[in-house]
């Protein structure tokens, strides 16, 4: 689990990379690398109030992968105030 003051979704990651997603820390965030159907998916879910999952690492790795899931929540005590 990784705290975070801010995250950006860059849907510029070609298909051709090799990669289902990337996700690297830049300063005191996020930056999640995506294709753009991806960041399609991502942004329909953002209007839908849903939760969704992205998947970070190789797409043709058996190895333990990466997540970087977005919830939406009821209960806003448990979330950063600032």
């Amino acid at each position: 689990v990784t705290g975070a003051s801010f995250v950006v979704f860059n849907g510029a990651l070609k298909t051709s990379s090799g990669f289902l997603a990337k996700s690297s820390i830049v300063e005191d965030g996020l930056m999640v690398q995506i294709t753009r159907e991806t960041m399609e998916s991502l942004r329909q879910a953002l209007r839908d109030k849903k939760d969704f999952k992205i998947t970070c690492g190789k797409a043709d790795s058996e190895d333990v992968k990466e997540y970087v899931d977005i919830c939406w929540v009821e209960n806003e005590e448990k979330t950063n105030k600032g």
